[in-house]
């Protein structure tokens, strides 16, 4: 059945966890299921921040493919919710200025983590993916397809992110985290919400104004 992008790549913005199969060195053969916070990229794939002496990063050292399951059941009906799968290999990401910057606004806490100092960035690089909608809505799409659109520019993301924090706009107690071409993910009363633009918005003004209308229109 075909599907539209646009599901599985809004709900990798909703979810704030999921969970990371790995390859089992020990015992070999098995698959290796870890539950872990994420964090979506420019290009919508997980960026995970891992310890250095984690069983999953060992793995991955060894056989970088790996399997992620994102899930959205807010009314805990797991069968009747979202969820989408993701097949792909990992690779481990220096963490620059712009990598750090927006994961800690996405999960603020793991900066104590980062203070330790054997934590490491990795990202997916998307091969496949399933996305299941609830019943009867379900289907396969190649990783390419979860976006064809030039990803946002993380200077042009965080000039917007800064504009509307300063600004009056964003009500309080609610936090503006990532900006992309779609939409716009926030964070309200310790909740994900996902904010979906009518259209994909290409350039910096257009992207202003779905976000002002979208933010102003949302009910939190």
């Amino acid at each position: 059945m075909n599907i539209p992008a646009h599901a599985p790549l809004h709900l990798l913005h909703t979810a704030a966890v999921g969970t990371l199969a790995t390859h089992a060195r020990q015992p070999e053969g098995f698959p290796y299921p870890s539950v872990l916070p994420f964090a979506p990229d420019a290009q919508h794939r997980p960026t995970i921040l891992i310890s250095r002496l984690a069983e999953h990063t060992h793995n991955l050292l060894a056989d970088p493919h790996a399997g992620f399951l994102a899930v959205d059941a807010p009314d805990g009906d797991v069968l009747d919710g979202q969820r989408v799968t993701l097949l792909g290999t990992f690779e481990a990401i220096e963490p620059t200025p712009a990598v750090v910057r927006r994961y800690l606004r996405y999960h603020p806490e793991a900066e104590r983590y980062l203070a330790l100092g054997d934590f490491t960035f990795w990202s997916m690089r998307l091969s496949r993916l399933r996305y299941i909608g609830g019943f009867g809505a379900m289907g396969w799409l190649d990783g390419a397809e979860l976006d064809p659109l030039t990803p946002l520019d993380d200077e042009e993301e965080n000039t917007l992110v800064e504009l509307f924090v300063s600004s009056s706009v964003i009500p309080a107690g609610v936090q503006l985290l990532g900006v992309d071409r779609y939409g716009a993910d926030l964070k309200a009363n310790g909740r994900r919400v996902r904010c979906v633009f009518d259209e994909p918005k290409t350039d910096s003004a257009s992207l202003e104004a779905a976000l002002r209308g979208c933010i102003a229109s949302k009910a939190y």
